[in-house]
């Protein structure tokens, strides 16, 4: 061939490269590329060297990859995850440009999606687990040339109540709570979330308030007192769980709320006497006393109720409490428990059809029967579990969006706080139309963040969610194991100290909250921990086998030397009685003269018998040889805990506040609620806390476990945890391990039960570890343990930016897109220029476009 014509073909592949690069890409909009044309090349430019058909990597090939279908369906998604993580092409290899790997990326995923329609479409994406799949550097940085953003929304959508919102709700309708004190911060008050039982149930108990006596312990106690299960489901087991693309209501549960229901709005009318005999319900205990025959331990006749009203009287009290009801008392009975499940008043519409099911109810079944039955089909009202953000008022936008108002807007708001209805000021503003726009958000935001007395444990709820602290009295541990690692193992006394830890992590948290400064770097950093008894213990350090040695030596030694003195004092009084005893026979006349000096020497032998005795018994209570408790001392506090009448309750303070040993503890991930909750039954759990720290502080993802990885270490019980992972380190799994491992091995200077420990069966314990290819060259390295691993971290800027993508997915409930990286790095500024204020987070979040607009689904 010629000169010109190469230089023609020259010519053309150039302009044929400027037209590729001057490719625009925007987030969102479908990509008009078809698999012949667009995906092949790709493959064949970027995937094929490694992924041929001869000995190809990882045992994957994709020579012969022919476009998505339902039988490669699996090796596409493994495709569009290492492409969007940019781990393939491998870094050393030449790189696609973003806009081409961003444009694969959504091709990728818009034909999955069309091809699993069938089960629910591709929802990888909506994943939280995914989150971060979305390029770091993109959100926060300079945009390349060609990507063009659109101003973001949300979906329109129906969002599931949760659980712990759902049991709130019916909390609300019979229980009273207590007004908030600001004398005592950590007591219960009213807007709280409800608390789980000591056994770490959610539950809602009936008429607590009022039993002033039962028979039996508190197990017996608990099991008497009438109570229901929160019945609404979530998958959830660490990580952010509230997107209500994720969840609906079965019939099950359906069932379930309509048997609840009818409990509820028994005890609304009748209270106790719902659920207890007449002799149940007096201020005499010795009268209710004699009806109680036989052992009625944990029955409901057990318990006795005070004649003190203390439950709400609302408008179904005055309906049922008279067979004479008229229809204005059904009319306000149906538009109060309309608006106590909805958190809105009903339409005229929606209060008539709920008004006609109770009339008819009623002439069926008669007055109390038919109200009951005729009042629940309110429960399950459609925004009795669900909170609409469909935007069906308002005009379009040029972009298509809808920006929420109203109702919709003032509950959105109040959900993003709260657990209950909206406080008088923000029904106020909705009623009078002062909910519709940005301004009117920021202003209901700042005033309620700015209210301590109005309760926002959806912003605790965030922090158990972001740091999983509150998994750890659910992780089921062997019992030998748990012994092994120095704490109690008998009964449930571990179980009862993580969720005593859970509650007094989620206090420390509300008190650097109340500061509002720094609010990650302290919370990784803080030296402060909220402790109980039990601490002493969880906060010790697991000695070694010489330690241990030691330890059972010196208690010998001091058990041989106790028993030798009160052996010598027995002796002793025994001998002076004796003499005594001798010379009154020989001397009987002096028998009134010693009387009073030998009641006190038979007394004193007494003394010495019982001593030697006790001395005994405190020998078979031996002391914790495998621990060297730590002294934990400092100011007494309140901690919100369980409901006040199970176990210690919270009317008093039951915790103190005090400082960790230096060096050996650093912020919420040395506390022993931390590391308990990434644990396993038998061990550490090295790779999750990796994961931890990976996907919260520093922003990396982890693609799904192939199917074909037996994702198991070897059992070896004589090798330590850092030894079994070395199968991590095959060559197939290091290129997901490098970003887990190494961050999560430094966590080894504590034991599966939180103690601190400089050995591991009986070598010392290896804490080094590495931050990998973090994205910020500041951060990679080595460190020597987790403090070092914490504190480097802790100063980080793109920790701090993780931080706020995860709070945006919590309030927003869904995962960012590059559309919005303008909300995101707003977000960042205010935390930041505020001196690291979560409320000012927090309203830069709730003020953002996508909080407020939706896009609807035509």
């Amino acid at each position: 061939m010629n000169r010109v014509g190469l230089a023609a073909i020259a010519i053309s592949w150039s302009l044929l490269s400027s037209i590729a690069s001057a490719e625009s890409f925007t987030p969102g909009e479908p990509v008009e590329k078809d698999f012949d044309g667009f995906a092949r090349p790709f493959l064949n430019s970027h995937c094929i060297d490694c992924h041929g058909e001869i000995e190809p990597e990882g045992n994957l090939s994709l020579h012969d990859l022919g476009p998505v279908d339902e039988v490669n369906a699996g090796i596409w998604e493994s495709v569009w995850a290492q492409v969007t993580l940019k781990e393939m092409p491998p870094q050393e290899m030449d790189q696609p440009e973003t806009v081409e790997r961003l444009q694969f990326s959504a091709w990728i995923a818009s034909e999955l999606d069309h091809e699993m329609q069938a089960q629910g479409g591709f929802r990888a994406p909506d994943d939280p687990d995914k989150g971060n799949f979305v390029d770091h550097e993109l959100l926060f940085g300079s945009l390349p040339e060609g990507i063009r953003l659109k101003p973001t929304s949300s979906p329109a959508r129906l969002w599931r109540v949760t659980p712990q919102e759902h049991i709130t709700r019916l909390n609300e309708l019979i229980n009273t709570e207590p007004e908030f004190d600001p004398e005592k911060p950590g007591l219960r008050t009213h807007g709280d979330a409800v608390p789980t039982n000591h056994g770490g149930e959610l539950k809602l108990y009936f008429g607590t308030d009022r039993i002033i006596y039962w028979q039996g312990g508190t197990v017996a106690y608990a099991t008497a007192v009438k109570s229901v299960p929160a019945v609404l489901s979530t998958a959830r087991d660490h990580g952010l769980e509230n997107y209500p693309t994720f969840y609906t209501v079965n019939s099950a549960e359906a069932t379930q709320i309509m048997s609840v229901a009818e409990d509820i709005i028994r005890y609304m009318a009748d209270g106790p006497l719902s659920i207890a005999k007449p002799h149940q319900i007096t201020d005499d205990v010795n009268a209710a006393r004699e009806f109680m025959e036989g052992d009625i331990r944990g029955l409901p006749t057990s318990l006795v109720y005070s004649t003190k009203t203390v439950r709400p009287l609302t408008p179904v009290y005055e309906l049922l409490k008279d067979d004479d009801i008229s229809e204005a008392e059904m009319r306000d009975a149906v538009n109060f428990l309309f608006e106590a499940l909805t958190f809105r008043p009903p339409s005229d519409r929606e209060s008539e059809d709920y008004l006609a099911i109770l009339k008819q109810s009623i002439k069926t079944l008669g007055t109390k029967d038919g109200a009951v039955l005729g009042l629940t089909p309110i429960f399950l009202d459609r925004d009795a579990l669900f909170r609409p953000e469909l935007v069906q008022q308002g005009p379009t936008d040029e972009h298509g969006r809808v920006m929420l108002q109203d109702w919709e807007l003032g509950l959105a708001v109040n959900h993003a706080l709260r657990y209950i209805q909206p406080d008088d000021s923000l029904r106020k503003a909705i009623i009078e139309g002062r909910m519709r726009t940005r301004e009117d958000v920021k202003r209901e935001v700042e005033r309620m963040l700015a209210d301590e007395s109005l309760r926002k444990p959806r912003i605790l709820q965030f922090f158990r969610d972001y740091f999983d602290y509150d998994r750890g009295g659910y992780i089921c541990k062997d019992s030998r194991a748990l012994a092994d690692t120095g704490v109690n193992n008998r009964g449930t006394a571990h179980y009862q100290a993580m969720f005593d830890a859970t509650a007094s992590t989620d206090r420390l948290i509300e008190m650097i909250l109340a500061d509002d400064e720094d609010m990650l770097k302290r919370l990784l950093t803080t030296k402060m921990v909220v402790a109980t008894k039990a601490d002493n213990v969880y906060y010790g350090k697991r000695n070694s086998a010489a330690e241990i040695q030691a330890s059972v030596a010196a208690e010998k030694q001091a058990e041989a030397e106790a028993k030798r003195q009160a052996t010598a004092e027995l002796e002793a009084a025994r001998k002076a009685l004796t003499e005594l005893e001798e010379f009154l026979e020989a001397n009987p006349d002096e028998a009134r003269n010693k009387k009073k000096e030998l009641a006190e020497k038979k007394r004193a032998l007494a003394a010495a018998q019982k001593k030697l005795e006790g001395d005994k018994a405190n020998r078979r209570n031996a002391p914790n040889h495998k621990v060297t408790e730590v002294a934990l001392s400092g100011p007494e506090i309140y901690a919100r805990v369980s409901r006040r009448s199970f176990g210690n309750g919270s009317m008093k303070p039951e915790r103190i506040l005090a400082t960790v040993p230096k060096d050996q503890r650093l912020g919420i991930l040395t506390q022993p609620s931390w590391l308990v909750s990434h644990s396993d039954a038998m061990d550490n759990h090295a790779i999750r806390r990796g994961r931890w720290v990976q996907e919260r502080l520093i922003g990396g993802g982890i693609p799904d476990v192939p199917i074909t990885v037996d994702a198991m270490l070897p059992d070896e019980p004589q090798n330590t945890l850092r030894e079994r992972m070395r199968v991590t380190r095959e060559t197939y799994c290091w290129t997901c391990h490098k970003k887990m491992d190494p961050l999560g091995l430094p966590f080894e200077m504590f034991n599966h039960a939180g103690l601190y420990r400089e050995v591991e069966l009986d070598k010392p314990v290896d804490t080094t570890g590495e931050i990998i290819d973090s994205g910020d060259p500041a951060l990679d390295g080595k460190v020597g343990n987790a403090i070092e691993l914490i504190q480097k971290l802790a100063e980080s800027e793109r920790a701090e930016q993780v931080f706020v993508r995860h709070a945006f997915r919590f309030w927003m409930g869904r995962n960012e897109t590059l559309n919005d990286a303008p909300v995101l790095q707003d977000a960042y500024r205010a935390y930041k220029e505020n001196g690291g204020s979560m409320n000012a987070l927090l309203v830069s979040l709730l003020t953002s476009d996508a909080f407020l607009y939706r896009t609807r689904d035509e």
